[in-house]
């Protein structure tokens, strides 16, 4: 390591990994300095749930503890940006969660316990649901989504939303992730110039920077690994089915789902083991009833990796020969650890998944977003995709002063999911993903995951030309709806990227194994340093 990577690794509180890239003293050392010490900062939820049990906190002062932070953090100093809307009566509500735990009823390891969810999952509690549109910005759901019920039964504490990219990234081809009409724009606690990535960016940005002990993002795409990635966190998607989608403001049946985000592969676990469960309101979750766990940490394992045959997917990031060189120091760190390397193990189907994957989405979303909207109250602003385009068209200025809406055009020309094309692209997208992707090389090689990075590092937040593409793996999951885990690989020339692993239905117990013992092997996190940017 040089001199100056030493002083900023010393500034930062942090050990930039070998090969980081040079970060620009000034400018780190007044961001950092504007941001006191924090009590709770990089608290994981067991610490928390132990302090609750011993009395060393109650859920209203963790609560309060966490409201500070974000008007420290989010509100002022560095201005994420990441908080989309508190629930005023938090603290109310920690109060009465307190009271069950005095009265001897603790409702499990989630008690008490102050967390986030992306403003596409509704709450019955007063907060809006918006998907960050203006034009949901006063739709205020009666009910709590399926997995907020199942949260809230845990004890988990919701006291708030966070922000995303609208509509989940799926309006323009040129989006900026991030940015919302109503929330306006996420920024990366690592570096403030660069993407927080999306859809899940609020739920990233809030997790990384210590804002909450955990949150929830969702994913159609990529919308909590890609994110995950590029916050320094860890975050899973599950198998489509292992929580329900009712209540969540869809893009996709076919592909989307809720998940876990959170700074431990042990936090996610415990998050997971409250979000799970069978909902007679959404069919696909009854393939579940025999694979949900109780308890999702039981399949922690720091010695996971030892033995395990995992094939490396080198297609992805073949193209740049400074990611496929990190990517195989990574492998060595595996290979160490005790897994048995295949190398290369790239699916058949590799590039393929690229068109079919778009025509279904643009169908699904315009049956689904219809679907959903006919639900809202009948003098809401748009009750069908129809009318949210000619929104949008009238509040120009203000819900598309960066970038357009022309996937929601395409989507509006689509027909029914009766017609043939879109059969044949729902049959092309499980064939490629599935039997001559993932499954095919799990089975040829007899895998227990698929391993590679996750993505490359955040790109600059660019207002003008939109989101760059730095490469990604997340798709042949999200497509065959199999669970997809990412988690810290250390910082790439000063940023962080995620190392994915990923494998047929239902193997999150195997995922999370391998994700721990990576983790425990290498102790890769970094906290954000709030630096204004990078300076190669």
């Amino acid at each position: 390591m040089k001199r100056r990577e030493f002083v900023l690794a010393a500034a930062s509180g942090t050990a930039l990994l070998q090969g980081a890239s040079n970060l620009s003293v000034a400018a780190a050392a007044a961001t950092a300095a504007a941001i006191p010490e924090f009590e709770l900062d990089e608290m994981p939820l067991a610490a928390l749930a132990s302090g609750l049990a011993q009395g060393r906190w109650t859920s209203e002062r963790l609560t309060e503890l966490y409201l500070e932070r974000i008007a420290t953090v989010d509100g002022a100093g560095p201005k994420l940006n990441a908080i989309i809307e508190l629930q005023p009566k938090a603290l109310e509500r920690a109060r009465a969660l307190d009271q069950e735990r005095q009265a001897g009823r603790v409702r499990g390891a989630l008690h008490g316990i102050p967390i986030l969810i992306k403003d596409n999952i509704e709450t019955g509690d007063g907060m809006a649901t918006s998907a960050g549109s203006l034009a949901l910005a006063n739709w205020r759901s009666p009910n709590d989504a399926f997995v907020i019920q199942q949260l809230r039964a845990a004890g988990a504490l919701v006291f708030g939303k966070t922000n995303l990219s609208e509509w989940a990234n799926f309006r323009s081809t040129h989006s900026i992730s991030g940015w919302s009409g109503r929330g306006g724009q996420t920024l990366n606690p690592y570096a403030l110039d660069r993407t927080p990535s999306g859809s899940s960016s609020g739920s990233g940005a809030a997790a990384a920077a210590s804002l909450c002990a955990a949150a929830v993002g969702s994913e159609t795409d990529g919308s909590i690994t890609g994110p995950a990635s590029f916050n320094g966190l860890v975050g899973l998607k599950p198998t489509l089915g292992l929580i329900s989608r009712n209540g969540i403001i869809p893009l996709s049946h076919s592909q989307d789902t809720a998940g876990p985000m959170a700074r431990t592969v042990q936090d996610v676990a415990l998050l997971l083991s409250g979000m799970t469960g069978v909902d007679p309101a959404d069919a696909v979750t009854l393939d579940s009833r025999t694979h949900i766990a109780a308890d999702y940490t039981r399949f922690l394992d720091s010695k996971g990796l030892k033995g395990a045959r995992l094939g490396v997917a080198r297609k992805f990031f073949a193209d740049s020969a400074p990611l496929d060189r990190y990517l195989s120091e990574c492998v060595a760190r595996l290979k160490a650890a005790g897994a048995e390397i295949i190398d290369p193990a790239d699916l058949p189907s590799h590039g393929k998944l690229g068109d079919p994957e778009t025509e279904v989405l643009l169908h699904d979303f315009k049956h689904d977003i219809n679907q959903y909207l006919m639900r809202l109250p009948p003098d809401a602003p748009a009750r069908t995709l129809e009318a949210l385009i000619s929104f949008n068209e009238q509040h120009r200025e203000l819900e598309m002063p960066k970038f357009e809406q022309e996937l929601f055009i395409q989507a509006q020309s689509k027909g029914p999911l009766t017609d043939a094309g879109y059969r044949k692209a729902r049959a092309d997208c499980l064939r490629l993903a599935r039997t001559e992707g993932i499954d095919a090389v799990i089975s040829k090689h007899r895998l227990d995951a698929i391993v590679t990075l996750t993505t490359g590092a955040p790109w600059l937040i660019d207002r003008v030309n939109g989101d760059s593409d730095t490469g990604g793996c997340t798709t042949p999951a999200a497509v065959a709806g199999y669970p997809h885990i990412s988690v810290p690989s250390g910082l790439y020339r000063g940023l962080p990227i995620g190392l994915s692993f990923f494998a047929s239905a239902w193997s999150e117990p195997t995922l999370l194994k391998l994700a721990y013992s990576w983790e425990q092997e290498t102790l890769a996190r970094r906290r954000p340093g709030f630096f204004a940017g990078v300076d190669f």
